[in-house]
């Protein structure tokens, strides 16, 4: 075998503390090693052309690049030598950078490590094998898990580039969050007026399948080729027979036993109620916790007046199973539990704002209720406690975000935005009221955003006060906010006459349950991973699985529509092949030595392992082996290290090739 060794100066990442060079020329004088040479950047076109030239010309085998990472460049490199008549899977990466130069500071030890390292590799690629790349077909169907706009975008994307669609909905509409905005940042326009048409082209795409009140369950198999369970909840309402008269609504005698929750618990609604006015799909829901009939039998008044015979108490949930291509998991955010309601209490919540006590003292998103015109007050500024118009109202920023005392690090990155928005939509509705901003630190990064927030200083005359507020206390009618102007360093006493809170972003409650469900996935707080930051912002680790919008950090809405594009983007590509070309390092079982106690099947983290009978020349069964699904193994190696009886081997990083390199030593 003829080898190529390439060392690469990654500029002077490597070269700084390692001596190329030196390295390059020791590791000619090793068996086998055909040429070896030094390049300041060995991944530029240059330096793929000279390692192009070289396996040309000495006629080498395989090749090893002493370079950075093999999660940076491996492909580049694998491609160059493909192009150049070598398989692929004959070029070994050795570490130069994280593992040797990053981590030491003396040139002597390091070059010495180096030369180890790209010694270890030359021996490892003198017992690599050709290997294959698996073809797996794809089924040219997709899954949008959750309908806010960056599900509807996604949906919407795909289903135009021709593939089907079908999105899953927990609520009985789709709309998200968005769908309760009164306006958005940084252009003031209605949110409904945007949003709604895109719900109405989401219900009547032919290529959409909307699922609404449903939930996925279950997630089997892999990339092209998973087999979804979703659970379809009972609305009590028949939906092919419905036309969505509301008579039932306007009929049903339970009209307070409920909190509205689109409204955020602003108002009540009936036992039988649509989430708003403007839901798609238009079908009601029969709430079985507080209506008549179900807690008693009694009652059915929209039973009775509904004269097409939509109303079916006995409706059951069902169930439905969907051959998938591929998943775009968009299920939003929710707002940092401020009273701790949530069975998971791991944040300590903002006792001393008085949120939940004082009934004048609300959320960002029970703002925008109010603010809005298809709100509980119709768009007047009202205070929920006695309906009387607020003159002075306070803004308090970051709460919950950048807390590392309440659990919270991170910065949600919208609420600066939509609190200047929230301060000129007051200011707008009562001319001779004051509003003050108490704040840490104005973050406004986006197009016309920093713009936006001056306006609301400047021509509305919003009162901005950097300093954070320590209490909220009610005395004589008004709500007394406490706090400090750090500025001017003296403390501040406002007596405002509501109060409204910028609440952290956070995952929904079911989001780390759902990430185990489709095995990607999720960080600390519950937003999911993505595969690599930079590289592939809207891929899971998880092969066919994409993210969108906020359920992968905190966003906005232009950032998460373009994301949910970009997840369908590749989610295109991926669907415009008949099959698809899978990389061939994976587990393979030798079923002689299998004995069949399927640790491997426990370990598996992606759910590959399968059991096979094995059959006589009689075709009788007589033992049940191991074996390992090609196309859903992700080659971690788990089940290699795990296997009792040593008969599972990764192909790339068998026992021959690990102990090569580890003699090499």
């Amino acid at each position: 075998m003829k080898i190529g060794v390439f060392i690469c100066h990654c500029g002077e990442n490597i070269s700084s503390t390692v001596d190329c060079p030196r390295v390059a020329k020791i590791c000619e004088s090793y068996p086998g090693v055909e040429y070896s040479v030094d390049y300041k950047y060995m991944c530029s076109d240059p330096g793929q052309n000279l390692i192009r030239e070289a396996i040309q010309l000495y006629k080498l085998d395989a090749i090893v690049i002493g370079s950075c990472s093999p999660h940076m460049h491996e492909r580049t490199f694998r491609n160059a030598a493909f192009s150049a008549g070598i398989n692929p899977f004959m070029v070994e990466i050795a570490n130069l950078r994280e593992h040797c130069s990053w981590v030491h500071d003396d040139i002597e030890s390091s070059t010495l490590k180096a030369i180890e390292l790209v010694r270890m590799a030359i021996e490892k690629v003198k017992r690599d094998k050709p290997l294959s790349k698996i073809n797996v077909p794809v089924t040219k169907r997709v899954l949008v898990i959750g309908g806010g706009i960056a599900g509807i975008q996604a949906a919407l994307d795909v289903a135009n580039a021709g593939y089907e669609v079908v999105l899953v909905e927990k609520e009985p509409s789709i709309g998200g969050h968005m769908s309760q905005l009164s306006e958005t940042f940084p252009t003031l326009d209605c949110s409904q007026c945007i949003l709604t048409p895109r719900m109405v082209e989401v219900h009547q795409h032919p290529k959409i399948k909307l699922l609404t009140y449903s939930e996925v369950v279950k997630v089997e198999g892999f990339i092209g080729n998973f087999k979804v369970t979703i659970k379809k909840k009972a609305r009590h309402i028949n939906e092919d027979l419905c036309s969505g008269c509301g008579m039932c609504i306007s009929k049903c005698p339970i009209k307070k036993k409920a909190y509205n929750s689109f409204e955020e618990d602003l108002a009540f609604r009936s036992a039988v109620y649509i989430p708003f006015s403007q839901a798609i799909p238009n079908i009601p829901v029969i709430d079985e916790t507080v209506c008549t009939y179900f807690q008693t039998g009694k009652c059915g008044m929209c039973l009775k007046v509904c004269d097409r015979g939509a109303i079916n108490f006995d409706q059951k949930d069902t169930v439905m199973v969907a051959d998938i291509g591929a998943i775009i998991v968009a299920t939003g955010y929710k707002l940092y539990d401020i009273e701790r309601k949530s069975a998971d209490l791991k944040y300590k919540g903002y006792g001393e704002y008085g949120y939940g006590k004082y009934r004048d003292v609300i959320d960002g998103l029970q703002f925008e209720r109010i603010a809005s015109a298809s709100g509980p007050t119709s768009g007047e500024m009202k205070r929920p406690s006695d309906g009387k118009e607020p003159k002075k109202i306070v803004f308090i920023q970051c709460v919950g975000s950048r807390d590392d005392s309440k659990g919270i690090s991170y910065c949600s990155k919208i609420c600066c935005m939509y609190t200047a928005k929230q301060a000129m939509l007051y200011r707008h509705k009562v001319h001779d009221g004051e509003a003050y901003v108490f704040y840490m630190d104005i973050r406004a990064g986006g197009k016309m955003y920093e713009e936006f927030v001056r306006r609301a200083i400047e021509e509305d005359k919003v009162k901005y006060i950097r300093g954070r507020v320590s209490r909220i206390y009610e005395e004589n009618g008004k709500y007394i906010v406490k706090g400090e102007d750090t500025i001017a360093g003296m403390p501040v006493e406002i007596d405002a006459d509501m109060v409204v809170l910028a609440t952290a972003m956070i995952p929904q409650d079911n989001a780390p349950a759902l990430a185990r469900t489709i095995g990607i996935p999720y960080d600390k707080y519950g937003f999911f991973n993505e595969s690599h930051p930079k590289l592939k912002p809207v891929e899971s680790t998880t092969a066919g699985v994409f993210l969108a919008g906020a359920c992968q950090s905190p966003k906005d809405i232009p950032e998460s529509v373009a994301m949910a594009s970009a997840a369908a983007c590749k989610t295109i590509i991926l669907l415009s092949s008949d099959t698809l070309e899978r990389e061939p390092v994976v587990a393979k079982v030798n079923e002689d030595l299998c004995a069949g106690c399927f640790y491997c099947q426990k370990v598996c983290p992606f759910g590959a392992v399968e059991v096979k009978d094995v059959k006589d020349i009689n075709g009788i069964v007589y033992k049940e082996v191991a074996f390992i699904n090609q196309g859903v193994c992700q080659g971690c190696g788990t089940c290699t290290a795990t296997c009792l009886s040593k008969s599972i081997e990764l192909s790339g990083f068998n026992n021959e090739e690990i102990f090569a390199e580890i003699a090499a030593l």
